[in-house]
């Protein structure tokens, strides 16, 4: 069935990138990663790169005869593009990444829906998709910004200071962060 065939390439390609994109957020909103945009000359053309990869990889997983091939490279190359993604995204613009990535997740399950004929899993992938798209635009909105200048201006790097202080010990530094009071009283 070809809609099965391409709503599991499609839901293969959303949730790899998803995931994978969430693993770059959680790594730096921990700190493990830093919080500050990754930018270097040529990152739009590596994404576009990645992008038209994918789209060959999928393309070619549905028509080849041996379409396993085909299939793990679209997987490796969209965990690459998940990546490439956020990395690019600083801190104080994570949570509407997150929101994005969230709506992605919707996307793929519903596109898992099709694949088992599953009414209920479209239906609430539709949802899940269509809220978290809803949550994103009204985040852009609220910042006076559109999701393009989030996704690829590499704003927000969060600049924490360094600190040796750990409760009079010494010990390794640590990351200390500072808050306002409208940060507090969030």
């Amino acid at each position: 069935d070809p809609t099965a065939l391409f709503s599991g390439v499609f839901g293969t390609v959303i949730g790899t990138l998803s995931f994978v994109g969430s693993l770059v957020a959680c790594g730096k909103l921990t700190a493990i990663l830093s919080e500050k945009p990754l930018q270097f000359p040529g990152i739009q053309v590596l994404n576009a790169t990645l992008f038209a990869a994918i789209l060959g990889c999928g393309g070619m997983a549905m028509n080849s005869p041996d379409p396993m091939i085909w299939f793990y490279a679209m997987l490796a190359v969209s965990a690459a593009f998940g990546a490439m993604l956020v990395f690019p995204i600083g801190g104080a613009d994570m949570p509407v990444v997150i929101s994005l990535l969230n709506s992605f997740t919707g996307l793929a399950a519903a596109a898992t829906g099709f694949v088992l004929g599953n009414n209920a899993l479209i239906i609430s992938g539709t949802l899940v998709g269509a809220s978290g798209t809803l949550l994103t635009q009204l985040m852009c909105k609220a910042m006076n910004r559109s999701i393009a200048n989030v996704l690829f201006a590499g704003f927000g790097g969060g600049q924490p200071a360094a600190t040796g202080a750990s409760g009079g010990k010494s010990g390794p530094a640590r990351i200390v962060r500072e808050v306002t009071v409208d940060d507090a009283a969030m």
